[in-house]
């Protein structure tokens, strides 16, 4: 009875121990370790690995950019990552019936796009042309960043503007201000859309294909310097948006007024329902870095990581089979850590993303997120910390390698935020001494 007890005592111990590494516990906690039998629980240990890790540099996958949170639009040429050129075509549609009354005529029209915020710098000239689209732009398709939206505008030049980006901050809520970018247009753009016949305005399905929309072409930026504009193109519930606005009278206007602006405005709207979508090229020519992508022999000391469709890095991890045959072990925690190289990465100058994501690679190739973050997303981690590191818990992914579930195919390290902003960073590899590493925390025990 003595020895039943004993190792039924013992199986409980166990089965505890097991319960704590499938939770993969944050912090090892040694409460109650006194009052296990002498011998059985052998101890808590860390290890830190970097010799089994590699990391290679890899063109992120062609990325979506239809109807991105924001829409992009800029040239930005940088120092560490190369020349980035964002173009940006959209739908505008009808708020009400315009009704431009008798004998419309046509005085200006203006294209008013608004942002908060940038990326890059407040000193450079950014120079915007504007065109017709000629070809429709489809709200239930899906476009990616080499989508060729200069082909589907018209030659025409409708207008065009130098503009140096500002950036002004509430000093009491530290929020941005929306600043506005204002290009006077063709006068023969308002003068179709003041006299398109009335059938062509009877609902927007018919007026989307009487005027498909513009197209805004960003020019490259010379030498170093640029920015990429994070528009506010879209209405909300709170904000009017980015609008074409015609300005125009017609003759009961004329008679109203005796003299001076006798003009009125009609507004097309880019709502949630427009078709939005960027076109981005990257050059990476000139960087120090360019050789190297997109090849799994040469591994470079630091890790670069880029959105807008950019660059994602291939983290390969070896051994991590080998625990298997670790007997009476279980894995508490299983932490990476990415250290960013602050200097090269110019951190005050070019944010860095406030989210990454690392998924795994599964045996057809495709990339996953981890069981760790079905898991919690929180407990997952990858946000930035004001040590400039991200930190990933794949504590459950290692202990589903361990268990046979799940093999090791290898990794990817890449931005959360794809389509929606511009940020990169430079990490530090496992190459470099405070470079990446993996940390495990582990129990072994005797039964």
């Amino acid at each position: 009875m003595k020895l039943i007890r004993k190792n039924n005592h013992r199986l409980v111990i166990v089965l505890l121990v097991l319960l704590f590494a499938i939770a993969g516990c944050n912090e090892y906690n040694d409460f109650g370790v006194e009052t296990l039998p002498k011998g059985d629980l052998i101890t808590v240990k860390n290890i830190v690995e970097k010799d089994d890790i590699a990391s290679f540099i890899y063109h992120e996958d062609s990325i979506r950019t239809d109807e991105a949170a924001n829409s992009l639009l800029g040239s930005l040429h940088d120092p560490v990552f190369g020349i980035t050129n964002i173009n940006f075509a959209t739908q505008f549609r009808l708020q009400y019936f315009p009704g431009f009354g008798e004998n419309p005529s046509a005085d200006s029209v203006k294209l008013y796009l608004y942002y908060r915020k940038i990326y890059g710098d407040t000193v450079t000239a950014q120079h915007f042309k504007v065109y017709e689209l000629n070809t429709s732009l489809d709200v239930d398709a899906e476009y990616d960043q080499n989508v060729d939206l200069k082909s589907m505008a018209s030659d025409f030049l409708l207008g065009e503007v130098d503009y140096i980006p500002i950036v002004k901050q509430d000093s009491i809520t530290k929020d941005t201000f929306y600043q506005l970018i204002k290009i006077p247009l063709d006068i023969s753009l308002a003068e179709k859309l003041i006299n398109a016949d009335s059938l062509d305005l009877i609902n927007n399905d018919v007026f989307l294909e009487y005027f498909k929309g513009l197209y805004i072409e960003t020019e490259q930026v010379s030498g170093e310097g640029g920015t990429i504009l994070s528009l506010e193109a879209s209405s909300t519930s709170t904000f009017q948006g980015s609008a074409l606005v015609v300005y125009y009278d017609n003759d009961e206007v004329r008679a109203l007024a005796a003299d001076g602006d006798t003009s009125i405005s009609v507004p097309f709207i880019i709502s949630k329902f427009s078709a939005r979508v960027n076109s981005i090229e990257h050059d990476y020519s000139g960087t120090d870095f360019a050789g190297i992508i997109n090849t799994s022999s040469d591994e470079d000391s630091l890790i670069y990581i880029q959105a807008t469709g950019g660059l994602k890095s291939n983290i390969l991890i070896d051994n991590l089979e080998s625990w298997k045959d670790s007997v009476n072990v279980a894995i508490n925690k299983a932490e990476l850590v990415f250290q960013i190289d602050t200097v090269l990465s110019d951190v005050h100058k070019f944010m860095p993303p406030l989210q990454l994501l690392f998924t795994v690679v599964d045996s057809t190739g495709t990339e996953l997120l981890p069981i760790d973050y079905v898991f919690s997303p929180e407990y997952y981690g990858g946000y930035l910390r004001n040590d400039y590191t991200y930190r990933f818990n794949i504590t459950q992914h290692l202990q589903e390698i361990i268990s046979g579930n799940s093999g090791n195919y290898g990794f990817y390290l890449t931005p959360a935020h794809k389509n929606n902003e511009a940020n990169r960073v430079v990490i530090k590899g496992a190459k470099s001494e405070t470079g990446v590493k993996l940390i495990i925390t582990y129990s072994k025990y005797s039964l």
